[in-house]
């Protein structure tokens, strides 16, 4: 069965760092507006028609840093926080717009995340690439509980830091605990992907495995997800 959500699954995988951190990655992509919606460098806010016409290039093939890279954004209040805030912790790093419509479809998962991984020191952390009064209008409408950071053209040079240079939305980031980046995901995030992505940052923090036995089970596992979902 070939349905919307399926493609969604599959072309959600089009940048996932698997085996190496900092090679560069590539992957079989379908690029249609709802995988992920690219943004000129340099915009905040709703793209143009043109703009949404161009998102139908090659999606983008991010050299990822191994380490999460020091940056800092101001939250909903315009107070500048470091992601150093959240030192110690496994992080999700969302980055999203308000006129993203996989990034709306996104948010009751990360709220359930953030809730049920708040005991086992995992924090989730969105980056708003947008205005500053439509972030906080789309939080208030939507309940968002776990923190959110705003910026403009300071948020697009942090998504470049992880390679995403021309980025697009939404695409997350999954750090362990010391900070290393375990997998970079762009598309919209589904229960089955977090929730296996998460038990290998979990193994990582427990010792269990090495970080590249992580990543590569984390690239195998995913295809294999969305081969059975193809099925």
């Amino acid at each position: 069965m070939n349905t919307p959500g399926l493609r969604l699954f599959g072309a959600a995988l089009v940048a996932l760092l698997g085996v190496w951190v900092g090679m560069k990655l590539h992957s079989v992509h379908n690029a249609r507006h709802e995988y992920g919606v690219a943004v000129p460098a340099g915009m905040a806010g709703a793209p143009n028609v043109s703009d949404m016409s161009a998102s139908e290039a090659a999606a983008p093939h991010p050299i990822v840093p191994a380490r999460l890279p020091d940056f800092s954004l101001q939250d909903l209040a315009g107070k500048s926080t470091p992601i150093s805030a959240w030192s110690g912790k496994s992080l999700v790093i969302n980055f999203w717009a308000t006129w993203c419509a996989p990034c709306r479809r996104e948010v009751p998962l990360l709220k359930a995340l953030s809730a049920d991984w708040a005991a086992r020191d995992l924090k989730v952390v969105g980056i708003a690439v947008d205005y500053r009064d439509k972030v906080q209008e789309f939080v208030g409408q939507f309940k968002i509980d776990y923190p959110v950071l705003i910026g403009d053209q300071d948020a697009l040079d942090v998504a470049a830091k992880f390679g995403m240079d021309s980025p697009a939305f939404p695409f997350t980031v999954f750090t362990d605990r010391r900070g290393e980046v375990v997998a970079l995901f762009v598309g919209e995030l589904h229960r089955p992907q977090v929730d296996f992505i998460l038990s290998q940052v979990q193994n990582l923090n427990q010792d269990r495995v090495q970080l590249p036995e992580a990543r590569r089970a984390i690239a195998e596992g995913l295809q294999a997800l969305a081969e059975k979902q193809a099925g």
